[in-house]
């Protein structure tokens, strides 16, 4: 059996995420900086302004975790790296990957009905999903090939 790894991760989220999180920290040091007075005559303290810089990092952080997801797969098995958690997953538990129609990714069929979502193969992401999907598909097929 070949040495194969695939490894995937979401390229879209990614283009969009990154730019997301630095533009919330930029618009919060912004205003924390900036509105220490007001036309209304409310105050802002220095405890305020830092807390505005601290929310903009926490939720700057916040939309990187969408940028977190990843597949990695080999002969041993699938280890599925969702947004919070990751999980490794042996041949034998796998049945089968599928992307159900109008999903926005796919996911991982394991026995009895369950499945792991798969957030690193997106639907956004178009030709590189079905790559990934392909790859995933034959890999599965040479694990099991091999057991046999």
């Amino acid at each position: 059996m070949s040495a194969e790894r695939v490894e995937v991760r979401p390229r879209k989220v990614r283009r969009v995420a990154i730019p997301i999180a630095v533009a919330l920290v930029l618009v919060f040091a912004v205003a924390g900086v900036l509105l220490r007075n007001t036309p209304t005559g409310a105050f802002f303290s220095v405890s305020d302004q830092v807390s505005m810089v601290l929310l903009g990092v926490l939720l700057g952080a916040g939309v990187l975790l969408l940028t977190r997801p990843r597949l990695r797969a080999d002969a041993d098995g699938v280890e599925v790296r969702n947004i919070i958690g990751t999980q490794r997953y042996s041949w034998p538990l796998v049945q089968a990957f599928s992307f159900p129609d109008g999903a926005s990714w796919a996911r991982l069929e394991l026995p009895e009905d369950e499945y792991v979502p798969i957030m690193a193969i997106q639907a956004a992401d178009g030709e590189q999903a079905i790559t990934a999907m392909r790859r995933l598909r034959e890999l599965r097929r040479q694990a099991g090939s091999a057991a046999n």
